[in-house]
């Protein structure tokens, strides 16, 4: 037993061993680079933020931000690989407990949340505050993905209907804070799963052709998304704020041209709102540039494409909806934000995973990516040979 085991190259029997051999491995180093990355960025947004937030009673360093970002990430880091070594089962239930409670929370934020630039979207006071949206996402899609799952059992259930009712009432609370981009999100990540379950192309064809008519809806009689969507359309109606966002964000974009200023030499960041959050990939293409901008890009990409790579054989239809949802999460609020900065969607404020700054974000990402982690986890020992198969014990 000991010799197959060393011929493996898996002597290690430990919990941790164990986790090594089986974790994708590949997700891994790109999920911790993307974190790397994050904390040299954080770094050079952090003199524009720290600068613009300061006043006469309160002088922040410099380097205010990217301190903080860093007890982040050590706090994030045992939280992945932890959330990463539970079972399937365990993940699962854990998950549906926490939607229950997030859904709860997020409705408490439009009473007791915190207001920050305008919008209530924190729960907490001083530096314990946190944002429920952040750590619903992954719950949720756990959730829904178990749900749709019950289908192969059960074909009667309405799971479409249940899961609709759930994606309704997150929308309607965000948008109670409000914040239009986490609801669009939310929608996109529900109906994205709704295909990969395999509805009918009916229902499908019906909830594509209701979309334009529930934006409609929103600009009509909701005030941020009309303020948003006509900054976007409309530059010259007098939009503002947002128009001025996109504009300063743009052009931070491509100050640096292909190779950037260089690290701490960028100017146009300081005139730049949320540099450090929001607007971090404007940081990044004017300090590194739009060559660094597009290997980041290559970094999301790989890792959605890696997962759906590794979902082509799954036979769990659970685990296939989970990190299918998930992936498309983590990939779609990529997306976004590298859309917003770009100019080429409304301001949305919407972070970049594990790129821009932020505690509540951080954690529930990790969370999410440890989840992914959990849900493809393969032994890579198992299917090589009957002899092998028979000593794993499976």
């Amino acid at each position: 037993m000991s010799r197959i085991a060393r011929r493996g190259g898996r002597s290690d029997g430990s919990p941790l061993g164990t986790w090594f051999w089986d974790i994708d491995r590949v997700l891994l180093v790109l999920t911790l680079l993307l974190m790397a990355i994050g904390l040299v960025a954080v770094a050079a947004a952090s003199p524009a933020s720290a600068q613009r937030y300061s006043d006469a009673t309160h002088k922040m360093a410099p380097l205010f931000y990217f301190w903080r970002q860093l007890i982040w990430v050590g706090v994030s880091l045992p939280v992945l690989v932890g959330v990463s070594m539970l079972p399937v089962g365990v993940a699962r239930r854990l998950a549906l407990i926490g939607c229950v409670g997030f859904v709860a929370m997020l409705a408490l934020v439009p009473l007791v949340g915190v207001e920050v630039n305008g919008a209530r979207r924190w729960l907490g006071f001083g530096i314990a505050q946190f944002q429920p949206s952040e750590f619903l996402k992954p719950l949720y899609i756990v959730t829904t993905a178990w749900l749709l799952s019950l289908r192969v059992k059960e074909p009667g259930l309405p799971v479409a209907i249940l899961t609709g009712a759930m994606t309704g009432l997150i929308a309607m609370l965000l948008m109670l804070q409000p914040d239009f981009g986490q609801t669009l999100l939310f929608c996109t990540v529900w109906l994205s799963l709704l295909i990969v379950a395999g509805v009918s192309m009916r229902m499908i064809a019906g909830l594509v052709g209701v979309a334009p008519l529930g934006l409609i809806a929103a600009y009509l009689f909701y005030d941020t998304a009309r303020t948003r969507i006509d900054a976007f359309l409309f530059p010259g109606a007098g939009a503002g704020t947002d128009h001025f966002q996109t504009d300063a964000a743009r052009a931070t974009l491509t100050a640096g041209g292909w190779l950037g200023t260089g690290p701490s030499m960028g100017q146009k960041k300081f005139g730049l709102p949320e540099a450090h959050t929001d607007y971090i990939f404007s940081v990044i293409g004017e300090e590194f540039g739009l060559i660094a901008c597009a290997i980041i890009a290559t970094l999301f990409l790989a890792i959605v494409v890696r997962v759906f790579v590794k979902l082509l054989d799954e036979q769990d239809e659970f685990r296939m909806l989970a990190a299918s949802g998930l992936a498309i999460q983590f990939g779609g609020q990529a997306l976004i934000s590298m859309a917003v900065n770009t100019g080429l969607a409304p301001s949305k404020g919407m972070t970049m995973p594990f790129i821009s700054y932020g505690g509540s974000s951080m954690i529930a990402l990790s969370i999410g990516m440890g989840l992914l982690l959990a849900f493809t986890r393969r032994n890579p020992f198992v299917t090589r040979s009957p002899y092998i198969v028979r000593w794993s014990g499976e």
